[in-house]
């Protein structure tokens, strides 16, 4: 049906006969016309028909002028970029309002009880209102995006639940080391549903038949509305989330997520967090001589130690989940006490992070931003100020031993939170943990008294940050998302060369990601290659005849 059809219909372009002549439209007058409306609706017992009427055919004029100008499917897709970066900002400002700062008196309390109580209000309202929105979403919506309907992670019951516990998480983040890329993605996921439909509603059809290509779109969206990163999130959502990726959806996707990305980075120079428009986490790296060519090879041997570490992380993660599904008392303890076990090991991470105990030599004291912008900064100065005394590769190294199996333990935790950032920190502290020793011990480096070109070890931070995060992830897009986040492009060949690397090892004996790992575990639908990803080409009727899963996505 066109705009004129649409206008006529409600302009009520009908004729009736009055003594045995037929009337034209233009001889009804507007009483006749409400008239007719009320007679025809087929909700006659409505009240405000008259109201109703008018502002349907404002609604409709509206369409027809936005309807002449591109599809509605881009309005949609707008609309999904700007709503997603107003919530992203949203949990930022309220983060940050919920975090005690300056109260000598609660300092104790803001690093053992008030986060404990924060995960363990997430815990309890996200398992009261909705017990889809714990975890990070990720896997739910890879499943949904390969053709398994889950309407129930697509509800507004469970938008609401898994913001609400996000933002509490995210209060105790200086404690318990989450994120919330992967939450964001789901609840991208969850707004392109609801848009989805309103689209479809104001194109008069009733099938949805765009919602696949509105959930891969939200994918997208997530993560650029979390960093102000659009072309890495098109990239994460083509590898993460999607097994079949159309090309069709290609500019819908770039499109919503510079929406997201520009609504996003404009909403924090609103609100005075950055002076203009710049990348997140900006450096400032020399680049007369960025890195020697010699420094490729250490490159190389710091993408082959993160896709080691990565396997340990990977092994831990697994064997942690094995065992917390084999434990008689955590089985119990996570069927019936939820919120125990959320404020236990809350309570266990709260302490070791304290800032009087080990906690300061792990920069616990700062945001888990923050954090990243020091390990980023080319000399560590923050760090040199507070332990002077301690060589700052010992600090390094305490950090990447300790805080693995604290993310390890956080990963259990049953409440709204994202594993993708603290991965992405903990690879940073990796790589500049190299990248000091080379500094250390080369005779140009930052510990000489000459004034030559320097070693530059926050190059080492982002290629370590890049190569470890897309290890676990078995992606590349944290390579890209990493030159997006500091606006620096001199490392761009090291930075790729690392995480191609890493993820060469990682991927070495079919080991499953990290997302896959979560997916086998909650035994959500997916297809039977993720476990039969070594044994080799089959049948269709030996696949169908060997899966356990009630249903085969097919797309």
């Amino acid at each position: 049906m066109d705009c004129s059809q649409l206008t006529n219909t409600a302009k009520v372009s009908v004729g009736y006969k009055k003594d045995g002549a037929v009337q034209n439209q233009k001889d009804i007058s507007v009483e006749e016309k409400e008239r007719l409306v009320i007679l025809t609706n087929e909700q006659p017992w409505k009240p405000w028909q008259r109201s109703r009427f008018w502002v349907k055919e404002c609604l409709v004029k509206v369409r027809c002028v936005m309807g002449s100008l591109m599809e509605m499917e881009w309005y949609c897709f707008a609309a999904l970029g700007v709503l997603t970066a107003f919530l992203s900002f949203l949990m930022d400002l309220s983060v940050e309002k919920l975090q005690l700062e300056g109260h000598s008196l609660l300092q104790f309390l803001s690093w053992t009880l008030y986060p404990v109580s924060l995960c363990t209000l997430s815990t309890t309202f996200s398992q009261s209102v909705s017990p889809f929105s714990a975890g990070s979403g990720v896997p739910e919506v890879r499943t949904m995006l390969s053709g398994v309907d889950m309407p129930h992670y697509l509800s507004l019951t469970n938008l609401f639940a898994k913001y609400v516990g996000l933002i509490c998480t995210l209060a105790a983040g200086r404690t318990v080391f989450l994120g919330k890329v992967g939450p964001f993605v789901h609840l991208s996921t969850m707004v392109g549903g609801y848009l989805n439909r309103l689209c479809t509603v104001l194109r008069g059809e009733r099938e949805e038949k765009t919602e696949g290509a509105m959930l891969v779109v939200a994918a997208a969206v997530g993560v650029a509305s979390c960093f102000g990163a659009p072309v890495s999130g098109v990239l994460f959502s083509v590898e993460v989330m999607c097994s079949h990726f159309a090309l069709r959806d290609y500019c819908p996707c770039f499109f919503a997520a510079a929406c997201g990305a520009l609504t996003f980075r404009m909403l924090s120079v609103w609100s005075s967090d950055q002076e203009t428009l710049q990348a997140l986490f900006q450096t400032n790296f020399s680049d007369d001589l960025p890195f020697y060519p010699v420094e490729i090879l250490v490159f190389t041997i710091l993408g082959i130690l993160c896709g080691a570490c990565s396997c340990v992380y990977l092994f831990c993660h697994r064997w942690i989940l094995q065992f917390i599904k084999t434990n008689k008392i955590l089985v119990k303890m996570l069927s019936t006490e939820k919120a125990l076990y959320s404020a236990i090991l809350v309570f266990l991470l709260a302490s070791l992070t304290f800032p009087l105990s080990a906690g300061q030599y792990m920069a616990s004291n700062v945001s888990i931003y923050f954090r990243l912008h020091i390990i980023y900064d080319m000399r560590l100065n923050l760090f040199f100020e507070m332990h002077k005394e301690i060589n700052i590769c010992l600090l390094l190294s305490f950090i990447v031993s300790v805080e693995l199996w604290m993310l390890v333990l956080a990963c259990t935790l049953p409440l709204p939170a994202g594993y993708f950032m603290p991965v992405f920190i903990y690879g940073a502290a990796l790589g500049r943990l190299v990248g000091e020793a080379l500094a250390y011990v080369s005779l140009n480096g930052i510990y000489s008294d000459q004034d030559k070109n320097q070693i530059n070890p926050g190059g080492y931070a982002l290629a370590g940050a890049a190569a470890f995060s897309g290890a676990v992830t078995h992606t590349l897009s944290p390579a890209l998302l990493a030159l997006e986040l500091t606006g620096q492009s001199t490392h761009a060949t090291p930075i790729l060369l690392a995480t191609l690397v890493a993820n060469a090892l990682a991927r070495s004996g079919q080991r499953p990601s990290f997302y896959d790992a979560l997916s086998i575990s909650k035994k959500l639908p997916h297809l039977p290659s993720l476990l039969l990803w070594a044994a080799g080409p089959m049948e269709v009727q030996q696949v169908l005849n060997t899966s356990t899963q009630t249903q085969i996505p097919v797309r």
